[in-house]
């Protein structure tokens, strides 16, 4: 099976309002600059208020109506120049099959990036507990190195919380040996390339070192940004609504705040791991306006 392939304009608006996304998983595939991104839906689900942080009645009546969302859990794959790049790789129950659909193997893997180390973002990357990805070199910000191998990090937690480090440390454990450390910058141009046309973009704070990553080429620039939203219908009007698993919440808070401040004013299109399908925003307004965002909508092999 194809995926759908769609050629993104870097400047030309083809978006409508959220549709539902039942049933939306396969492949989508889009030209941004010299990069073909394809995002790999792991899981469409319905998501509830309860894990929100600082949501008003006002706010939830206005922007969840009902209580529930459309959610997904997403991977995103870049292809340029001959690299392949994998960024996350969600909770591994369809991405060994939509990898597939794209005529890639494991072994096509080259490189993969990570934005951090929770569980539905890492689960693809071992199969029986070794490598899933043998030839791919890993890249992760040394923050977030530091917070999954920290002990004492770990004991602060319940101790119904802590596996996700022993499933992080199981993982790092496996690529230690093709591991690349950095530190991210920030999202006003400063930021040094990781890769060609690839820049890691500091936004900590839903875990202490979580990062997205800035693809720019020939004019159009994408912010793979991880889980800066969780439950984006409200958190992109409302910023300031945290979510319970969020490592700082004040952080997360002044990070979203930061990052979409930069990509409405540069008009920076938007793709993110818990956005519905397939995965991609546009931001606009500002601070004291307001943000509102449209979802990309993908009909019949085109963007409405």
């Amino acid at each position: 099976m194809k995926t759908k392939k769609i050629i993104l304009p870097a400047m030309l608006s083809l978006f409508a309002g959220s549709v539902p996304a039942q049933d939306k998983t396969e492949p989508v595939t889009f030209g941004a600059g010299a990069f073909s991104i394809t995002t790999l839906t792991d899981v469409q689900q319905e998501g509830n208020a309860n894990m929100l942080i600082g949501a008003t009645d006002e706010m939830l009546n206005r922007y969840l109506p009902g209580g529930v969302y459309r959610s997904a859990i997403n991977a995103f794959l870049a292809e340029a120049d001959g690299r392949t790049v994998l960024v996350d790789a969600g909770l591994g129950r369809n991405l060994t099959g939509n990898l597939e659909k794209c005529g890639k193997k494991a072994e096509d893997i080259q490189i993969i990036l990570l934005t951090h180390l929770h569980g539905d973002h890492i689960g693809g990357l071992l199969q029986d507990g070794k490598k899933a990805f043998p030839r791919a070199a890993l890249y992760l910000a040394q923050a977030e190195y530091d917070y999954w191998t920290s002990d004492e990090a770990m004991m602060r937690l319940p101790e119904n919380r802590r596996n996700g480090f022993a499933g992080a440390r199981k993982m790092l454990d496996a690529y230690r040996d093709s591991l690349h450390l950095f530190v991210p910058g920030e999202p006003d141009g400063t930021a040094r390339e990781l890769l060609p046309g690839i820049r890691a973009i500091a936004a900590y704070g839903h875990t202490p070192g979580h990062t997205a990553y800035l693809l720019d080429s020939d004019g159009y620039r994408l912010l793979i940004w991880g889980d800066v939203t969780h439950v984006t219908p409200i958190q992109i009007p409302c910023p300031q609504v945290a979510v319970s698993f969020d490592v700082d919440p004040a952080a997360a808070i002044a990070s979203r705040r930061r990052i979409m401040a930069c990509v409405a004013e540069k008009g920076i299109r938007v793709a993110g791991m818990h956005i519905e399908y397939p995965g991609l925003v546009d931001i606009r307004g500002d601070a004291s306006a307001g943000y509102s965002y449209k979802l990309l909508c993908v009909c019949e092999g085109s963007f409405r």
